[in-house]
């Protein structure tokens, strides 16, 4: 990955939030308070268009302003807990204007680490982790394969991972509120995960 590949998998994730964002408003507006969407595409948006504007090269660099880009245009707990994401990618990447595919995998799994260290959080909790750390997984298992191979296995993990939540309760935040009555629904931050792993697999 460099600048270049970093831009386009930027707008590829800004690209699928948009076009998703009424279907993540609905997702979010049966245990939330239905702004998710709104929040996700315009964080992503605003984080497409700085990239495409900096001048900076280091990706750690990059992804670091990218984070507080983020947090600033999603003001959310999604939003926070994404640009803890962009934290842990940004620190394993720091100083590299180029990383292999196996550097890319060890800096998604920082970034997974650095959002459970946080947040608190761990999969099957019913949040974003159980589309992300599959997905991760996926990748781990597959990166000695080919690239678009691995990142369709990871795509498809993410899915699963998401899909799993409907037999999950919510522990975290508002939905939490909801406990017994969540189990049965996806959870929105999953999908939100399930996308964006979409997205670096149709970028490739």
């Amino acid at each position: 990955m460099n600048y270049e590949s970093l831009k386009k998998i930027i707008s590829g994730i800004s690209d699928i939030m948009t076009e998703n964002r009424d279907y993540l408003v609905s997702l979010d507006q049966q245990n939330g308070d239905g702004d998710l969407g709104i929040s996700m595409a315009s964080g992503y948006e605003a984080v497409k268009n700085y990239v495409n504007e900096a001048e900076e090269r280091d990706l750690g660099k990059l992804l670091m302003k990218c984070g507080s880009v983020f947090n600033e245009a999603a003001p959310s707990s999604l939003g926070t807990i994404t640009s803890f994401g962009f934290m842990g990618m940004a620190k394993a990447l720091k100083g590299k204007e180029d990383a292999s595919f196996e550097e890319c995998i060890d800096a998604l799994d920082a970034g997974l680490n650095k959002i459970m260290e946080k947040a608190k959080s761990k999969p099957g909790e019913k949040t974003i982790l159980d589309s992300l750390h599959p997905a991760i997984e996926a990748l781990k298992a597959n990166k000695d394969k080919d690239k678009v191979e691995a990142l369709k296995a990871a795509a498809e993990a993410a899915a699963q991972g998401s899909e799993n939540t409907k037999n999950m309760r919510s522990v975290h935040g508002r939905a939490a509120y909801y406990a017994e009555k969540s189990i049965g629904t996806l959870d929105v931050g999953s999908v939100v995960g399930k996308l964006i792993l979409e997205a670096i697999y149709k970028s490739y």
